[in-house]
């Protein structure tokens, strides 16, 4: 099994504040699992995060990261949201700054 963090990805555009944690990472796993979303079997979601809008998906598979970040876009729709939202999914590293992760959830 490969280590956790090569199995886990980062997820920004989370839309924060609209719905109790539990539910948000409720739908960001239906979301992960789907296979129409490249998805597989999701290990944990960790939500919420230090970081607004930040969200970390783990994989049970390394490949389902591969296929994850091979998806063109990731639209999070779920009727208990008013709209879709556009998640940003981008692979895990341990060492990646704290900036980077502030760059990727500035609204562009």
């Amino acid at each position: 099994q490969a280590a956790k963090s090569a199995r886990t990805v980062v997820i920004t555009g989370v839309p924060d504040g609209l719905l109790h944690d539990d539910v948000m990472t409720d739908i960001l796993m239906i979301h992960f699992q789907m296979s129409k979303n490249n998805g597989g079997d999701v290990e944990e979601v960790r939500y919420p995060t230090m970081k607004k809008g930040v969200a970390y998906v783990t994989f049970e598979d390394q490949e389902v990261v591969e296929s994850v970040l091979k998806k063109d876009e990731h639209r999070l729709e779920d009727k208990r949201l008013s709209r879709c939202y556009s998640l940003k999914v981008t692979r895990y590293c341990e060492n990646v700054s704290s900036f980077m992760i502030y760059l990727a959830v500035l609204p562009l």
